[in-house]
């Protein structure tokens, strides 16, 4: 049976994660659609980027398939509540991930955060901030400028000195601040990175909650840094 109720919180996170692909997305010139049960982009997403997120536990493939193109490579969904079976529609589980949730009422701490945070301003500064997330030049073009100019969206550059350690992106919505695209340059980095977004986070949207996903090596700095699991997300992608 498909459970039809979840937590607020968690309907909150996939909420503010379809936020953030619709924001992408607006960036690209690629429009897209919410409703009851999903929101999608009948054209193909910018790279790792869904083509549909799931918003409702009781959502039925039907309710997402039909909403987006399967007629070309690279269809993917986020079933947000890891409640869908779209094999029978010609899709394979790409990778599993859990939603993870930092309480507002848990704070930084008193001490300085290891890192300083730094919004990204400049489309110049963005090139250079998605140069060393991809780790090359040779990426694709995920993250445009417009980006900046969106008021619920801040790109933080991470900073020990002069030097770029690492980089996160804060979405606010639903109530809640998405953490996404989290990476650190020198993995050794990687707790620090996510201690100072954290502290950022508290900065930009003080008092609310924290949300995002991880999954394999990348959950041990985020459940160090404070976070709980929430619950648990798959992504599909279409391969017939």
């Amino acid at each position: 049976m498909i459970p039809t109720e979840t937590s607020p919180l968690l309907a909150a996170a996939a909420r503010n994660n379809a936020d953030w692909c619709a924001a992408v997305c607006h960036s690209h010139g690629v429009p897209s659609r919410f409703d009851d049960a999903a929101w999608s982009s009948a054209r193909r997403t910018p790279p790792y980027y869904p083509d549909a997120v799931t918003l409702h536990p009781g959502a039925v493939p039907a309710d997402v398939v039909a909403a987006v193109d399967t007629a070309t490579p690279g269809c993917s969904i986020k079933d947000s509540f890891a409640t869908l079976d779209l094999a029978p529609e010609g899709f394979v589980e790409l990778f599993t991930a859990q939603w993870i949730h930092r309480p507002a009422e848990v704070t930084a701490g008193a001490t300085a955060p290891p890192l300083r945070a730094e919004p990204v301003t400049t489309a110049a500064g963005l090139r250079t901030w998605q140069t060393a997330w991809h780790g090359s030049e040779a990426g694709p073009d995920v993250f445009r400028s417009a980006l900046l100019d969106h008021p619920s969206v801040r790109v933080l550059g991470l900073y020990r000195g002069a030097g770029l350690c690492g980089g996160a992106v804060l979405n606010h919505g639903a109530g809640v601040v998405g953490l996404s695209n989290l990476f650190a340059i020198d993995p050794a980095d990687a707790g620090a990175v996510w201690a100072s977004t954290v502290a950022a986070a508290a900065h930009h949207f003080p008092g609310r909650p924290l949300v995002g996903y991880e999954h394999g090596d990348a959950l041990v700095p985020a459940l160090a840094s404070g976070f709980d699991i929430l619950g648990q997300l798959r992504v599909w992608l279409r391969t017939t």
